[in-house]
């Protein structure tokens, strides 16, 4: 089951993917049960990721656009009935890391 986020920002393009580059790999972490190895993989401003939660490969792309970040979380198995509860701390994160400082 996929999680769908927009994150509305103010910052342009570039300060936004600067921004996600260099703190993309914390706010992952920050999943439940997350274990720590991020694998990411940018091509322009689309970022492939995975990471290993409760044992299991989380994927996911990750997009930058001028005023909103867009994300979309492939949740397998088990950790799809999780969903709901990881959206809203993910949305939160991701509103923290964009927000102009």
């Amino acid at each position: 089951m996929p999680i769908k986020l927009s994150i509305p920002h103010q910052l342009g393009r570039v300060e936004a993917h600067r921004r996600i580059e260099s703190g993309f790999a914390d706010l992952i972490r920050q999943m439940p049960g997350s274990a720590g190895a991020v694998s990411q993989r940018w091509e322009g401003d689309r970022l492939s990721f995975s990471v290993a939660v409760m044992g299991q490969a989380v994927s996911g792309v990750l997009e930058v656009l001028e005023s909103e970040v867009t994300m979309e979380i492939e949740l397998p198995g088990l950790l799809g009935t999780l969903a709901g509860r990881l959206r809203g701390p993910l949305q939160k994160a991701g509103q923290l890391l964009l927000t102009r400082k």
